[in-house]
């Protein structure tokens, strides 16, 4: 069933090896199961990935989800064959110590351990210090640099984290490593699916974008912004759900389970307010839940893709996310199920004189 192949195509990507730079991967897991629905597939020269489905010539309505995720990258090997590394976008050094990583080197996949001095043999004072990422390394089982090159194990070479993707809480939660932004780009990918399947007619073209290098400063958005140039541009993100003990009502405003959000704000884009409005409207009328949220500490791809050529008028639409940028994060599949049917209310709406409107 549809439904079953979509759950396989969601825990396929979530599982697939793609950081910041290396994202190959999974833009050809993408471009595999978009082929079938897409018109015409595209493809930059960064790597970004995207699938057009032809009604009206404009407007052109660019959906974008960045397929990176956070991770490593090989930067020493030590003569004992411990490796040394850089990380690929942001984490949070408490989050690393004792999980598993793999490698990918040209021998295949290198299973390792993030780890650092145990604790028994330090100083009672440096054991309430939080070890930084610095002061870390990768343990591969190797005992010298030998037989860690032996492994196949080269300076550059990517590392993410080790972490099967799960189902859980009777099928409602998704539970895996990430969903920033693959979720993103499956609710695009799975849109344009369902508009081919069902026949759903649209006054526009879309261009569906899995894009790389976001995690590293928003790269592939920028060149994909650049091929499609697009006249509308909607978003798909993770969000940071704030119904975790500890964050305060006003710090995270999304809830897992309660809906898409809509970004209000943030550090990359202060979005297009007809827009905006457009689609809080769009959402009361499809009886779609819909939260309204603000993130002060991160920007998105729509950041660039806003400012493109005269400027494109954006929204980023988001699926609560706990625990992103870690090994593990958790998701509503009913959030994400929403943020799918919201996307494909608004491209039947979205005609050539209503996005004229927005500026």
């Amino acid at each position: 069933s549809n439904a079953d192949k979509s759950m396989e195509l969601m825990k396929t990507l979530m599982e697939a090896f793609g950081p910041s730079g290396f994202e190959r991967e999974v833009n050809a897991i993408c471009k595999e199961y978009m082929e079938p629905y897409a018109d015409e597939v595209v493809v930059d020269k960064l790597g970004s990935v995207t699938f057009i489905a032809k009604g009206n010539d404009r407007p052109r309505i660019l959906m974008a989800g960045h397929t990176d995720e956070v991770g490593f990258i090989v930067s020493s090997i030590s003569k004992e064959g411990y490796l040394t590394f850089n990380t690929l976008g942001g984490w949070w050094s408490q989050v690393l110590l004792g999980q598993r990583v793999v490698v990918r080197t040209c021998k295949g996949m290198v299973h390792g351990i993030i780890a650092s001095k145990p604790p028994h043999i330090l100083p009672p004072d440096e054991r309430k210090k939080i070890v930084e990422a610095r002061d870390m390394f990768i343990d591969i089982g190797a005992t010298s640099e030998e037989e860690a090159e032996e492994s196949g194990v080269k300076v550059g070479d990517p590392i993410v984290p080790w972490s099967p993707f799960s189902v859980i809480q009777n099928g409602r939660v998704a539970m895996g490593k990430a969903f920033d932004d693959r979720i993103g780009a499956f609710v695009l990918m799975e849109a344009i699916r369902r508009m081919k399947d069902q026949g759903i007619e649209h006054p526009n073209t879309v261009y569906g974008s899995a894009t790389v290098q976001e995690e590293v400063g928003l790269r592939g958005a920028q060149t994909t912004a650049h091929v499609v140039d697009p006249d509308v541009a909607l978003v798909l993100e993770v969000d940071i759900a704030g119904d975790v003990p500890g964050i305060k009502p006003h710090e995270a405003l999304t809830k897992m389970g309660k809906g898409p959000g809509l970004v209000t704000y943030d550090r990359s884009m202060i979005p297009n307010q007809p827009l905006k409005e457009f689609v809080i409207n769009v959402a009361k009328q499809a009886q779609i839940p819909l939260q309204l949220s603000q993130m002060s500490g991160g920007g998105t791809d729509a950041g660039r893709i806003h400012m493109n050529r005269a400027g494109c008028p954006s929204v980023v639409i988001t699926i609560p996310t706990r625990h992103i940028h870690s090994h593990v994060g958790l998701l509503s599949l009913k959030d994400t199920e929403n943020a799918i049917r919201l996307v494909i209310e608004l491209i039947k709406r979205l005609d050539l004189e209503t996005v004229e409107g927005f500026t």
